[in-house]
């Protein structure tokens, strides 16, 4: 109980140093975590060195954003944005799975590890997207609903994706359940949840709303998510996703006001412990051991995904202002790609040393986007204050 308390208190003192003189700088919030992350981490000052606990726990972050998302969504609003979901973030993937595996054949990589690699690198960051377009007041705009559909298919992404990587090792398991078996279980959990859900929140909410005692509201709402995105993790659907049909469930809900005031702390003090756990988790021995094969796997990987979605704005309908800012914005790799790495691992598609130096890159693709954020907004005029000004009034 100590240990978790000084741990407690380095990561808040490390957030309140680092984050307010990085916003101070121009850099942002998420650069203040990571460097924190990596001032604290075992490569540096070792005050914390479990990283591998603190980022599953602070997963949470993602999954309380997603589920605070879900709340503002009715189910009219999303089929309103099935070309955003089912088209823009068909595309988006497809191409930059594609370039991605063709560059790693190119440079004589093994198609398997190819194929592996690109598609784990062509997800992004929900929680760096999504806090940023939050915290610009654009997600009510078409680049925010482009960003935002590209990463709610990445997120469904995942049924296909994990039954992908065990016919890709160098022998297929026959205790393996096979792909369409891991696809049917999980269109059978989403139908559960969807229609056994309705029915617990009819029961359940006028008697929790009754008792008058708020705490016990937000209990039912961290256990209505959490539940929910821990079911959906057991089908290979991921917990994020999970949480934003939790969301969306509730959005009709005459307690969604509450619930998403109750909820809103969490979400910010979560997400910020994740980015010090992603900060922490930099490897600077490997760093340290290839630093021009890093350093060119990380300019690869920004340079072709920014090229990529710079090609498709266009076709997604973002303002010709703003396509800069949106390709930039979906340029790193995700936190989903570590879930990628840990499956492709145990299904021998990658060694302990690639899978090593993959998760490097991406945590670093993640470093590179507040600076390129910022460069950005000083070579543009979108991203300067009129800029955002203007996008605000436009959506008010």
């Amino acid at each position: 109980m100590t240990k978790l308390l000084i741990d407690v208190v380095i990561f808040l003192i490390a957030a309140l140093i680092a984050v307010p003189l990085a916003t101070r700088l121009g850099f942002g919030a998420v650069l203040g975590y990571l460097v924190a992350g990596i001032m604290i981490g075992p490569w540096v000052l070792r005050l914390v060195t479990d990283v591998d606990a603190i980022l599953h726990f602070a997963e949470l972050g993602i999954v309380l954003m997603m589920f605070v998302i879900g709340l503002e969504m009715h189910v009219e609003l999303l089929w309103a944005m099935r070309r955003s979901i089912f088209g823009y973030g068909a595309m988006q993937m497809a191409l930059c799975a594609a370039v991605l595996t063709a560059t790693f054949l190119l440079f004589g990589t093994p198609w398997r590890i190819a194929l592996t690699g690109g598609l784990a690198l062509a997800l992004s960051s929900t929680a760096m997207v999504i806090g940023e377009l939050q915290q610009r007041k654009l997600m009510d705009t078409p680049t925010g609903r482009a960003g935002f559909g590209i990463l709610l298919f990445q997120d469904m992404a995942a049924i296909p994706l994990i039954a992908l990587l065990p016919l890709l090792g160098p022998a297929v398991s026959t205790a393996a359940e096979p792909g369409w078996l891991v696809a049917l279980k999980a269109i059978a959990m989403l139908g559960i949840v969807l229609v056994g859900g309705r029915y617990v929140l009819k029961a359940v909410l006028p008697l929790v709303s009754r008792t008058g005692v708020r705490e016990i509201f937000t209990a039912f709402a961290l256990l209505w998510v959490i539940g929910i995105a821990l079911l959906m993790e057991s089908v290979h659907l991921s917990m994020s996703m999970g949480a934003f049909v939790a969301g969306v469930m509730l959005a009709d809900s005459e307690f969604r006001h509450e619930i998403e005031v109750d909820i809103a702390p969490f979400k910010g003090l979560l997400l910020g412990l994740f980015f010090i756990a992603v900060g922490m988790s930099i490897d600077f021995e490997v760093l340290a051991r290839e630093p021009v094969r890093v350093a060119g796997l990380v300019v690869a990987l920004v340079g072709i995904k920014t090229i990529a979605q710079w090609f498709l704005a266009s076709r997604f309908d973002v303002p010709s202002a703003q396509r800069g800012y949106f390709a930039i914005l979906l340029s790193q790799g995700g936190e989903f790609a570590f879930v990628v790495l840990a499956a492709s691992l145990a299904a021998r598609v990658v060694d302990q040393r690639l899978s090593s130096l993959v998760t490097l890159v991406v945590a670093l693709s993640m470093v590179s986007t507040p600076l390129l954020l910022l460069l950005q907004r000083r070579f543009s005029r979108f991203g300067g204050d009129d800029g955002l000004e203007t996008a605000t009034e436009r959506k008010a």
